[in-house]
């Protein structure tokens, strides 16, 4: 009976991270690149209570006797599939079609990578710096920060689907001033670091960044001005998954009790 005490007791455990993870994705619903996140499970080991067991007539079983320990939390995953888009007619608002990742350097001069394109122009001493709502620069596909000098006039700046910035000439027709915002993949998004403020860090899990602009071969996203990703999390599915595990941990409650009662009454036998 101790056994199942125990073994109660780690679906508890797993059930409020897997409640922990839900609330989270909840709270993010409306959070732009947002990327919902999964709990996953494995069994604990199994204690073998027999290992050969045989029939009335002595013939062997084709299975032994092992019991389960319980349940253990092995990871949690983002499920980076696309987010609807949102138009915003903001025209530093950007929204990525694909699987990629935009580039901002961040205050400690790393290298960081979102999904949230809501950026901006900060004035400096070299001129505007494109940058995200945090004040980290963008970086192009050179790993350079992107900044316009006094001749560029703000409004007249456009990007194409292929991340070239774009601006009009002294005729008047506009073409791509050489600077493309830099776009990165990675073979397994699961593996980046998650920060605050929708930014991922690149990890020996991840792989290293590759750049569209210079690998020839990755399928390139597409870039959207004036659009925003929003959260892939669907909350009606995440109110399913919220009630499955309450009904969970619930049920993992009434075990322990039921254990202690049995213990009890075992105590109390003369």
């Amino acid at each position: 009976m101790m056994r199942s005490l125990w073994t109660a007791a780690s679906g508890m455990t797993t059930q409020q991270l897997n409640v922990d993870t839900i609330s989270n994705n909840i709270a993010n619903i409306n959070t732009t690149g947002y990327k919902k996140e999964s709990v996953e499970f494995k069994s604990l080991l199994y204690q073998t209570i027999q290992e050969n067991s045989y029939d009335n007539n002595g013939e062997p079983k084709p299975t032994g006797i092992q019991v389960g320990l319980g349940v253990r939390n092995t990871a949690i995953t983002s499920m980076f599939t696309q987010g609807t888009l949102s138009q915003t007619n903001h025209e530093f608002d950007f929204a990525i079609d694909g699987r990629g990742f935009f580039m901002v350097q961040t205050s400690d001069g790393s290298i960081a990578y979102t999904r949230n394109g809501s950026f901006g122009l900060t004035n400096g001493a070299e001129g505007l710096t494109l940058a995200d709502s945090e004040g980290n620069p963008v970086l192009d596909s050179n790993g350079i920060s992107i900044v316009f000098d006094s001749s560029f006039e703000p409004s007249k700046i456009t990007v194409n689907e292929y991340g070239q910035i774009c601006y009009p000439n002294e005729q008047g027709m506009v073409q791509p001033i050489g600077i493309t915002i830099g776009i990165a993949q990675f073979n397994n998004p699961n593996g980046l670091l998650k920060l605050s403020n929708s930014l991922f860090k690149e990890t020996e899990a991840s792989g290293f960044a590759r750049l569209e602009e210079q690998d020839g071969t990755l399928k390139k996203s597409k870039i959207l001005q004036g659009y925003l990703e929003g959260s892939n999390v669907q909350a009606v599915d995440e109110i399913v998954n919220l009630i499955v595990a309450q009904r969970a941990y619930e049920m993992n409650s009434k075990i322990i009790t039921a254990t202690d009662e049995m213990l009890q009454q075992a105590n109390n036998l003369r």
